[in-house]
Order: structure tokens, then sequence, then C-alpha cells
């Protein structure tokens, strides 16, 4: 399985691809979008828009997991985030990709075994997990790539279980 793990924001975009399979997990690539400062929010979103779009074709994930957001203490910056997420999501739903949303918690938890896992903890065992020499950089690449992890790690369940529904239905 492929997957496109996605750090949303409005001027940095981590994103991480991974391919799982029985287990392990091997990392494709991993970057960042980015939008130029000072543009207006309407000519990042298109942005934004565009190079999902264009990430998806690339590397034709099967799955998408984007992490929800979560509000601080800036309003005004989740505000713009909250933007920039939903043109992510219609990105990926135009393309047929199934999405699948993560908490910050359920990330840590998947990754480093532990919800309240510090940054330094997911990062080291998004380094272990990958097989890589040091943690992806810049920071919203590696959390991107520690979103794809997640959904690699839960979703190992959720096939069993569609699995097991699928038998006792036939």
């Amino acid at each position: 399985m492929r997957i496109l793990g996605i750090d949303p924001g409005i001027a940095t975009i981590g994103f991480g691809v991974i391919d799982s399979e029985r287990g392990k997990q091997q990392l494709v690539q991993c970057g960042v979008i980015t939008t130029p400062a000072h543009t207006s929010l309407a000519s990042r979103l298109a942005q934004i828009y565009d190079d999902m779009r264009e990430l998806i074709g690339m590397f034709k994930p099967d799955a998408v997991s984007i992490e929800e957001l979560f509000f601080n203490t800036n309003i005004t910056t989740g505000i713009a985030v909250a933007h920039g997420r939903g043109v992510i999501l219609l990105a990926c739903e135009q393309a047929g990709v199934k999405i699948y949303e993560y908490t910050p918690l359920q990330v840590k938890q998947a990754v480093a075994g532990y919800g309240r896992a510090e940054k330094k903890q997911v990062m080291e065992m998004v380094k272990r997990l990958c097989g890589l020499s040091a943690a992806p950089k810049p920071d919203d690449a590696a959390d991107a790539v520690a979103l794809a992890l997640c959904h690699a790690r839960s979703s190992t369940s959720l096939l069993h279980r569609e699995e097991r529904e699928e038998c006792s239905t036939i």
C-alpha cells in the first residue's frame, strides 16, 4: 500500500510518501510544499491545490493520511491552516484517493507507542521505522512521514476487520 502523509499548513505543507507491505515501511520521498509570503490567501490556496494534484498524480497513493486540526492559542493561524487543509481534502477527494484523518495524539501513539511522546521521540521512531540514518528534514516533512506511518500501522487492524466482515457476509 502506498500512503501519502500530509501535515497541513498554509505557508508550509509537509508531505511524506511511504510504501507499506507486510508490516514493513519504506520511505519513497518526503518534502514540503511552500507558498510565498505576502501573497493573497486565494493565490496560496490555488498553489496548494495544484501542488497536491501534482503529488497525487506523481505518486498515485492508495490512501492519504492527514492530521486533524488542533487549535492551540493562535486562532488566526488555525483558520488559515483550516483553509489549506480544506483545499488538500478537496484535491484528494477529487482524485478519488481514500482519506484518513488522525489527531496528533493518535499519530504519537501509533509511531512512538505513547500519545504524549515528545517530538524528539517521534522523530527517532520515524527514523527507525523507515530505516533511515537521520530523521527527515524539515520538521514538516518528518511530521508528514509520521502521519503516513500512523496510517500504515493503524490500517493493518482496519484491513483485517474489513476482511473478517466480508468473510462473515458470504
